[in-house]
């Protein structure tokens, strides 16, 4: 585990949640970190539950990077960095990006080094953010928090804008490649639509987890089913 220089406090983040993998943000099998607090509160988001700044847990930038190069050692293809507001936290998030391409490189340099796996193929950092490009672009914080993110999702939800495009919430939000991984990557995707369900459940201990981002009705088609199993949820996310 990486400390921090002597005499420096390490960075921190306030986190919502990991999981690995997540396959429902991104192409192939990531880790997902959900940064807590967002002041943009979008009407009808479904994770309410990670707005409020002082909630989810606080951690060191080096921990999540430990989690990060698990992911890496066990195949993951990305990593997807949500929320709550990401840019929210501009410093923890820049020094966790830039950590993770990092260490990202520095897997590539093993597998590339004689003995070593290699396998063409670098994994891609996903960002998404309420804000829109130009409110990123013209706030030095945010700009430089974004600068190692090949994609980022932007705009705010609107619940009344719904929309099938892959791994996006409304019609509104847009996908910007930043980088040539970004763009090899993501190019097929820009105008592709979902099919079938777009999200993951996980069942927790005690709770039930869901990430990805659904269609219009798809959590209430969800309760629905679960209610006819006999489940009940209590203190869903989306509900105020």
């Amino acid at each position: 585990m990486e400390n921090a220089p002597m005499g420096r406090e390490p960075e921190l983040l306030r986190v919502s949640q990991t999981h690995f993998p997540v396959e429902t943000l991104g192409p192939g099998r990531r880790l997902g970190i959900w940064l807590q607090g967002c002041g943009l509160a979008c009407a009808g988001c479904m994770s309410r539950h990670t707005w409020d700044p002082q909630g989810g847990t606080s951690r060191t930038v080096a921990s999540l990077l430990e989690l990060w190069r698990a992911a890496l050692a066990q195949g993951a293809d990305g990593l997807t960095v949500s929320g709550g507001e990401p840019l929210d936290q501009p410093a923890g998030l820049a020094a966790l990006l830039a950590g993770a391409a990092a260490a990202r490189a520095e897997a590539v340099a093993m597998a590339a080094a004689p003995g070593g796996a290699a396998s063409g193929r670098e994994v891609d950092f996903l960002l998404y953010t309420g804000y829109e490009e130009e409110e990123v672009e013209r706030d030095a914080a945010r700009s430089a928090a974004v600068h190692h993110a090949d994609v980022v999702v932007t705009g705010r939800f609107r619940v009344a804008e719904p929309t099938e495009l892959v791994w996006r919430g409304s019609a509104n939000q847009r996908m910007l490649p930043r980088t040539a991984l970004g763009r090899a990557r993501y190019q097929a995707h820009l105008a592709r639509t979902a099919s079938g369900s777009r999200l993951q459940v996980v069942e927790g201990e005690g709770d039930v987890r869901l990430y990805g981002v659904p269609r219009r009705g798809e959590l209430a088609a969800l309760e629905r089913r679960l209610r006819r199993a006999g489940i009940r949820l209590t203190g869903p996310s989306w509900r105020p």
